[in-house]
C-alpha cells in the first residue's frame, strides 16, 4: 500500500502559462509526491514574458475558498504567494492559525511581476510587525527583500520568523541562496551556471521546500533538495518555461 501524501496547500494566483502561481506550485507538489490544495488570491492576463493585468479575488470569496478546505483536510503545511495586501494577508494568516495546529506557513512576498507590470510595492511594509510572528519562513530574493526591510541585517530580519531564506537568483555569486535559522547561516550553492533563466523560479522554489518539509525531511535536507530541484528545473529547457517531470 503507498504511503498517504501529506497535504500542501498554496495560497497564490493563477498564472494561464502555468509557469508560475498556484498551478506551478500545484505541480511541483505532484512531482515531490505530496498532495496539493489550492485557493485562488487573482486572476492574472500574462505570459511567461508579458505581464497585462491582475484581477483581485473578493476577499470574502477568498477566505470562504480556505475556510471549506481547513474544514474538510488536516492541512499543516501552506505557502502564501501572490495576495492584495496586508489586510488580506492578515485575514488568512488568522484563519490558518485558528484551524491548523502548529501550521507551517512559507510567504514568498512577490512585490511585482518579472514579466512587467506593477502592484503596490510597498503594500505590505507597514503591517510587516503583525505578519511576520504569523510566518514560519519567508523567502523573498534580494530585490524583494530591499523593499521590505531596506538595509537591515539578514540575522536581525530572521529572529522576527523562524527562518528567512534569501533567495540568490539577484545575488553576486548566481544561484547562491542563504537559509538563516536557528541562529545559524546555511548556504546552497547552484550546480553550475544555469544555461537559461526561467519563470517562476522563486514559486517553484518556495513550493519544493514546503513539499519537502512535509514529507518529513530536516530543514537543511529539505533546502538542499529544493534548491535541486530547482537547478533541474532552470536547465531543463531552453524557453522561459521550465519542466517539473525529470
Amino acid at each position: 500500500m503507498s504511503r498517504k501524501r501529506p497535504y500542501c496547500l498554496t495560497i497564490a494566483g493563477f498564472d494561464p502559462s502555468g509557469g508560475a502561481g498556484l498551478v506551478a506550485d500545484c505541480k511541483a507538489f505532484e512531482q515531490i509526491h505530496v498532495q496539493g490544495l489550492s485557493v485562488l488570491t487573482a486572476n492574472t492576463i500574462q505570459t511567461e514574458d508579458q505581464y497585462f493585468e491582475t484581477n483581485w479575488v473578493d476577499q470574502q470569496q477568498l477566505i470562504a475558498q480556505l475556510t471549506i478546505l481547513l474544514e474538510r483536510y488536516p492541512v499543516r503545511y501552506f505557502k502564501i504567494g501572490l495576495i492584495e495586501n496586508a489586510e488580506v494577508l492578515l485575514a488568512v494568516l488568522g484563519l490558518i492559525h485558528r484551524y491548523s495546529k502548529n501550521p507551517f506557513i512559507i510567504w514568498d512576498p512577490i512585490l511585482k511581476p518579472t514579466a512587467g507590470g506593477d502592484f503596490s510595492i510597498d503594500r505590505f511594509s507597514e503591517k510587516l510587525p503583525e505578519l511576520l510572528p504569523l510566518i514560519s519562513c519567508i523567502t523573498p530574493n534580494l530585490p524583494e527583500y530591499k523593499l521590505l526591510f531596506g538595509d537591515q541585517n539578514p540575522e536581525t530580519v530572521a529572529s522576527s520568523v523562524k527562518m528567512l531564506y534569501l533567495k540568490g537568483g539577484h545575488a553576486s555569486i548566481p544561484g547562491k541562496d542563504l537559509l538563516y535559522a536557528n541562529g545559524n547561516c546555511y548556504p546552497f550553492n547552484s550546480r553550475g551556471i544555469p544555461k537559461n533563466g526561467k519563470h517562476g523560479t522563486g514559486c517553484v522554489l518556495s513550493a519544493a521546500l514546503l513539499a519537502h518539509l512535509a514529507l518529513d525531511y530536516p530543514l537543511v535536507k529539505a533546502c538542499l533538495k529544493s534548491k535541486r530541484y530547482i537547478d533541474y528545473y532552470l536547465n531543463s529547457t531552453e524557453t522561459l518555461l521550465g519542466n517539473h517531470s525529470r
